[in-house]
């Protein structure tokens, strides 16, 4: 038996964090190449450029929106031909994909600045490439390491969208689950091996502390501070669920997400909304105690995720469209069969449904 744990190079946490590059970038390279997202480019960067200018070169380039083959070549291009040798990714998730990738491309170190704590993703040996033309994803790229330093700053945290913070809540809300069927299931992980005893204590450090402080976070992003309570869950949203995800496993819920995500059409939910819908309705189909499946459905009504369909958008869903999502969590390479019991699209509708008649019942309760 073979386990492997997953860790990015250093992960950095804290107010005004951000201020460190100027001392990290000289760590691993000469030239910083600095890939920015059109909001940091206005908003953030102007508060540390000229630090970073003091200490070492930069070149700054806007991300282009879409982490796509085609502007992972251009990142590439700017990168080499201005013999930077340290890749800098600041924004949400598809720029610091880019930057990963960019980074992968020529066997240099990455930085990862994340500026919403939304998904689990910063701190993962992973990239995500969509196709420019439709935005769909088009390739997952397995990096050969994992960011050798992932730097969040909760002040620029705390002023991104609540409902950003909300939907990382949800992705994290499922890595423990996840993790615990790939353990009973002696099914590989991200890592291509078992699940540790790390990864495994690690995922239920990150439920615990959102079911703990996972509304005062809310609270504080509301109120744009820092608390404790914010920090503990932005760790929770991009350390420990990262780790949980990419060495635990994953299993019925994000299956259940990309099925869900066929039929969201225009992207009006996130991730971690349909990360969480996906897990309400795999605890029906995993035979979960009545204690259990009360205890996420209070947390979800607590911060504000979804638990019904029509939170998704999807409360006239056809019984056709339910089959079509439920083929999709099915099909033959997916995560969901990681799980213990056979899984089958019929099984996936039944939980789908069965989800949204507990959670209209609930709102009608209150």
């Amino acid at each position: 038996m073979i386990t492997t744990t997953l860790f990015p190079g250093r992960y950095i946490q804290g107010y005004d964090a951000v201020q460190r590059l100027s001392e990290l970038i000289p760590r691993y390279g000469s030239k910083g190449f600095l890939i920015c997202s059109p909001s940091v480019f206005e908003r953030v960067l102007p508060g540390i450029r000229p630090s970073l200018e003091e200490t070492v070169a930069v070149i700054v380039e806007k991300f282009g929106r879409e982490c796509s083959d085609e502007e992972i070549s251009r990142l590439t291009a700017i990168a080499g031909d201005n013999s930077c040798d340290v890749i800098v990714g600041l924004g949400g998730g598809k720029t610091l994909d880019a930057a990963k990738a960019v980074a992968h491309m020529m066997d240099v170190p990455v930085v990862i600045v994340p500026t919403v704590a939304s998904t689990d993703a910063p701190c993962s040996a992973l990239s995500i490439v969509y196709r420019s033309e439709t935005g769909r994803i088009k390739r997952v790229i397995a990096l050969r390491r994992n960011p050798d330093v992932v730097l969040v700053d909760t002040r620029i945290i705390a002023n991104s969208p609540v409902r950003l913070l909300v939907a990382g809540m949800g992705d994290a809300l499922a890595t423990w689950f996840e993790a615990e069927s790939c353990r009973a299931t002696c099914a590989k992980t991200m890592a291509r091996d078992l699940s540790s005893l790390t990864s495994q204590v690690l995922s239920r450090l990150c439920y615990d502390t959102l079911l703990e402080y996972g509304v005062s976070a809310k609270a504080a992003c509301e109120h744009r501070v820092v608390t404790p309570a914010l920090e503990h869950v932005v760790e929770a949203n991009t350390l420990l669920s990262g780790i949980g995800f990419e060495s635990g496993g994953l299993a019925a819920a994000h299956a259940i997400q990309d099925g869900l995500n066929a039929l969201d059409k225009d992207h009006s939910f996130y991730h971690g909304e349909k990360v969480a819908f996906g897990l309400l309705a795999s605890l029906f189909m995993t035979d979960k105690s009545s204690e259990i499946i009360d205890q996420v459905y209070s947390f979800c009504e607590s911060v504000g995720l979804p638990t019904r369909l029509g939170d998704l958008g999807l409360a006239d869903v056809p019984e056709e469209d339910l089959m079509k999502a439920a083929s999709i969590a099915c099909s033959e390479k997916q995560t969901i069969h990681n799980e213990r019991a056979p899984m089958t699209a019929e099984l996936v509708v039944a939980g789908l449904k069965l989800a949204d008649a507990r959670g209209r019942e609930r709102r009608k309760d209150r």
